[in-house]
């Protein structure tokens, strides 16, 4: 076990392990420091559990022979600093605030998975505690995707709760997202002499419109209604101020409700620009969200209220894809993440705590 100079109480209040989860910055692929931190503390005040370490990620769990287990996953890394750290307070008691960056994403989840692995010694589910790095870079890096590869038996279990940001409600599930690029064709010429070629950029111009008058399908699974979009979300054509441009290229991304699949999600566009010349540059599945399942509904039941659709996409798709129902559950409003103005309340932070609790142990 490396040494490590940063202390960290997980049987202390879950907000007060927030603020000091955030102010040991760990932005993707400098979570070592933080990573040190969290496997001491798990190795050194949760006996009970089971720790290894894998890169910068830390996995601890219980081997009771429980009947079920349940997956508690969160990152340990931020998006770059913006002028929001060290940590800062505004308010008080039911009205603290907690200000900085990866307070709502997701260091706030991350400190809720920490208490509770250290204070359900008895849960009656076997439960496994994922805390992993560079969710928030490219895929390959994801460190999720490493132990999936590496220690597949850790990512087992009979429900997986991802704690990102949810405003402290059920999320299930998730949509898929492709991005593909349509491209238009045209003929180089002089713009003085515009007439001899044929703009590209204009040929465009059919692909605009049927992106305005695209009508996205409502879905509802599990009574979670999950809304698509097809959006243009770049535009780039010409080589010159004076020339008339002979390629434009339309990025499109596509958010798609679960109930598609990647392969039905991209015959879908490619009818959508039928004539045109379709390229997929990037997809990834969406994860149903499994609410039929006992130990979901056993999960919801704690929680209550009514489940949503989580409206994007996170890693539960990872943990869906391995056939475990994944809900996305965790303090703080997602639209806040990677704002220079994240921030989390503490109310909704011991309110996670307490679903958690609940669940577990009772």
């Amino acid at each position: 076990m490396r040494d490590v100079t940063i202390a960290l109480d997980l049987a202390a209040d879950p907000v007060e392990l927030t603020a000091a989860l955030v102010d040991v910055p760990s932005v993707s692929g400098n979570e070592t420091a933080l990573a040190d931190a969290v496997e001491h503390a798990l190795r050194t005040q949760a006996p009970h559990l089971e720790v290894v370490r894998s890169g910068n990620a830390v996995l601890a769990r219980t081997n009771l022979g429980r009947g079920s287990r349940v997956v508690l996953a969160g990152h340990l890394d931020t998006v770059p600093i913006n002028h929001n750290l060290p940590l800062r307070r505004t308010g008080s008691g039911d009205d603290l605030v907690l200000h900085g960056c990866g307070t709502v994403d997701m260091k706030g989840g991350d400190a809720v998975m920490l208490h509770l692995a250290a204070t359900a010694t008895e849960p009656r589910h076997d439960l496994t505690f994922v805390f992993y790095d560079c969710e928030e870079v490219e895929a390959e890096r994801n460190g999720l995707g490493r132990v999936e590869r590496e220690l597949p038996e850790w990512l087992r279990g009979d429900l997986a709760v991802v704690c990102e940001p949810s405003n402290a409600a059920v999320e299930a599930g998730c949509q898929g997202t492709m991005r593909v690029e349509v491209r238009t064709d045209g003929r180089r010429a002089h713009t003085a002499r515009g007439w001899m070629g044929v703009n590209a950029i204009h040929g465009a111009s059919e692909v605009l419109r049927r992106l305005a008058e695209y009508e996205p399908r409502k879905v509802e699974i599990d009574g979670c209604l999950y809304r698509e979009g097809l959006q243009a979300v770049r535009i780039s054509g010409g080589v010159a101020g004076n020339v008339v441009p002979d390629e434009c290229v339309v990025a499109v991304n596509h958010r798609f409700a679960p109930d598609r699949s990647p392969a039905e999600a991209e015959a879908h566009l490619r009818e959508v620009f039928s004539g045109f010349d379709v390229t997929v540059t990037d997809m990834a599945a969406g994860a149903m969200p499994g609410l039929a399942h006992p130990v979901a509904g056993q999960f919801v039941a704690a929680a209550g209220g009514t489940p949503v659709a989580k409206l994007g996409w996170t890693d539960v798709a990872r943990f869906a894809a391995l056939g475990l129902p994944a809900v996305n559950f965790g303090p703080g409003d997602p639209s806040l993440a990677h704002t220079r103005e994240e921030n989390v309340r503490a109310s909704d932070i011991r309110r996670c705590a307490e679903v958690l609790s609940r669940f577990v142990n009772s």
